[in-house]
């Protein structure tokens, strides 16, 4: 089987003063569909550079980064913008909310971006809202939501573009641990609803039981993936 995200041999350089720091090297990375990824390493060691590489935000150096059978480092311009559109679901750390507009709101403007029939949007955001737990919040602002709930609603508009590929940076980091917990089991849970290739970036080892799959990043490189002890 092919995996939906895959990663071969990707290298990504940033300039350091008078030399290069390496954030990538030569990282190779497969994930399945319905398949939780956690990564895990310290500060510094190039988590965050995987993401945004895999998210096609950043082109790397070299390698490949091949999205659902497409290669991303072949495209540009509105190819690349309509791949990233079409297929990858990203989660912030922060979900950077519009406080003016409704969690229902939120998830409407986000397929409208897409150029999406505003009354199939609204059907969608309805039903994903209700999926991640918030069918009766989802007329409340994010001043009267949670920080779990404000997560949620986070989760539930990085779906509405049906992403084969879901890229989750620290969903956990504000929260609680009751609270945590319960995102990284919905993450699971919408993994495997939805059949994406889940990536998640964390420092709450705890949690890791609840994925497939961690592997280790530390000075730009990839450790080989293993499944996580319960």
């Amino acid at each position: 089987m092919n995996p939906v995200l895959n990663l071969v041999k990707v290298s990504l350089e940033y300039p350091d003063g008078d030399s290069t720091l390496r954030a990538l090297d030569a990282v190779d990375l497969r994930v399945e569909a319905g398949e939780f990824f956690s990564l895990v390493g310290p500060s510094g060691s190039g988590k965050s550079s995987l993401l945004a590489v895999a998210a096609t935000l950043v082109r790397p150096g070299s390698g490949l980064v091949v999205i659902d059978g497409v290669d991303a480092t072949g495209l540009k311009g509105a190819g690349l913008t309509s791949l990233r559109r079409e297929k990858v679901g990203i989660i912030f750390q922060q979900p950077n909310l519009l406080p003016s507009l409704t969690a229902v709101e939120q998830l409407i403007l986000a397929d409208h971006l897409r150029g999406k029939p505003a009354a199939k949007a609204r059907k969608r955001a309805t039903e994903l809202l209700d999926v991640v737990g918030l069918g009766p919040s989802l007329n409340k602002r994010p001043h009267q939501l949670s920080g779990g709930q404000r997560q949620r609603v986070n989760i539930a508009r990085a779906l509405m573009g049906r992403p084969r590929v879901l890229l989750v940076d620290e969903p956990t980091a504000a929260l609680d641990h009751e609270r945590s917990e319960s995102i990284v089991r919905l993450l699971r849970r919408v993994t495997e609803e939805f059949s994406t290739a889940t990536v998640m970036v964390t420092h709450d080892t705890e949690f890791l039981p609840l994925t497939d799959s961690v592997a280790t990043m530390r000075d730009g490189r990839l450790d080989v993936a293993c499944s996580p002890q319960p």
